[in-house]
């Protein structure tokens, strides 16, 4: 295989895993987990927002294993911790272990990502490198269909979520051998594209919009793929559907619809990146506005997870390969950064929007964080937005 295809194939293996049922899951199967576990929607928005503090200080993790010792290593390590943190999950027996599970499943997608900007940086051409980076974040979307398949499948069968959680745990030692074989060579060189550097070489004001987008994306879409399932199987009215059936195929929905992260690059060429952004930014407001106000339409549902499904692929496609055009010498430092400040959104959305919800309901929940984006799109303009580093 050549080293676009292996680096293509690898990435988008470890980010189906690690970004589907190790960092989504919890909120897919959260229908299941309140009742299994006796949890309040308070609880589990703490839960969900430890899970992604955990995500956070892994990417540090990831980064410092990247500079020193190459991308293979964090994105083993990293799938190691969904191997065992899916695992535990489908085992656990009470509330704490529960939280040891997500904690190891989530962090995972911190370690496993980022190294791939560096491997992609040093192995491939300035021509393919968005192409390979837009292949490996939209892996996400087919572990998020796989997700949701297999929610479904529980609920028409009523066969355990055990055994979901058991056959995620199997699919991730699969992913975790594939990639030890196929980063054997850009382990070893990746970390020569991130030299020793300060931090001020990225404090700069182009910066700014990127990590104002990075924000935005991960308060949103952590709030979304946190308490979506959950808002779905509490709506009355839901075509006569199971409620777990309802969640899972609007995840399966999610995830089909995600793979137009593949078309981001060609996107973006045809209307340029600040239209790009505000286009993602519209209809990721629009989204979370129709899971708050039609839960119980399949309409609205469905358009709702269609167009996260697009803004969440889409948005991550244009972070990675827009970090690493602005900053060609500090690939994984540059999208390490992005992905801290969108971690910092993971963490405070869920847990906020949580006691929203508990104290107000779901509906000025949601209103609120549509209006993140909502703002964002109007607040994006193309005179300050830079694809490439200033001319020296």
């Amino acid at each position: 295989m050549t080293p676009f295809r292996t680096l293509s194939a690898a990435g988008f293996a470890a980010t189906a895993i690690t970004y589907g049922p190790a960092r989504m899951g919890f909120g897919l199967f959260l229908p299941q987990f309140k009742p299994a576990f006796s949890m309040s929607t308070g609880t589990a928005g703490l839960i969900s927002s430890l899970g992604f503090l955990c995500f956070v200080l892994a990417l540090l993790v990831s980064q410092f294993m990247t500079s020193q010792r190459g991308a293979r290593l964090p994105v083993i390590c990293g799938l190691i911790a969904a191997t065992a943190g899916l695992a535990i999950i489908a085992a656990a027996a009470n509330l704490p272990v529960l939280c040891l599970g997500v904690i190891l499943a989530m962090s995972s997608a911190g370690l496993s990502w980022t190294p791939f900007n560096a491997a992609v940086h040093c192995s491939l051409d300035d021509a393919t490198r968005p192409a390979a980076l837009s292949l490996i974040s939209t892996g996400t979307s087919v572990g998020i269909v796989v997700a949701g398949a297999s929610a479904l499948l529980l609920s028409a069968s009523g066969i355990s979520w055990r055994l979901c959680w058991a056959a995620f745990a199997l699919a991730s030692a699969g992913a975790l051998l594939a990639n030890w074989a196929a980063l054997r060579s850009a382990g070893t060189t990746a970390r020569a594209q991130d030299p020793p550097r300060s931090i001020r070489d990225l404090v700069q004001p182009v910066i700014l919009p990127l990590l104002g987008t990075g924000l935005c994306f991960g308060t949103t879409s952590a709030i979304y793929i946190t308490f979506a399932a959950d808002r779905i199987a509490g709506a009355e009215g839901s075509a006569g559907l199971p409620a777990g059936m309802a969640a899972g195929l609007i995840f399966v929905v999610y995830g089909v619809c995600g793979l137009a992260g593949l078309f981001t690059g060609r996107v973006k060429r045809l209307i340029n990146l600040a239209w790009l952004l505000r286009g993602l930014m519209g209809i990721s407001a629009l989204s979370l506005a129709l899971i708050a106000l039609a839960p119980a339409s399949w309409v609205a549902i469905v358009l709702s997870a269609g167009l996260q499904g697009v803004f969440v692929m889409m948005t991550s496609a244009v972070l990675a390969f827009w970090c690493e055009r602005l900053f060609p010498s500090l690939p994984s430092v540059s999208f390490t950064l992005a992905l801290l400040v969108a971690g910092t959104g993971s963490v405070i959305g869920p847990a906020v929007a949580g006691f929203i919800s508990d104290a107000l309901g779901w509906i000025p929940m949601f209103l609120g964080a549509a209006a993140l984006p909502g703002a964002a799109a109007f607040a994006i303009q193309p005179r300050f937005l830079q694809e490439r580093p200033a001319p020296a």
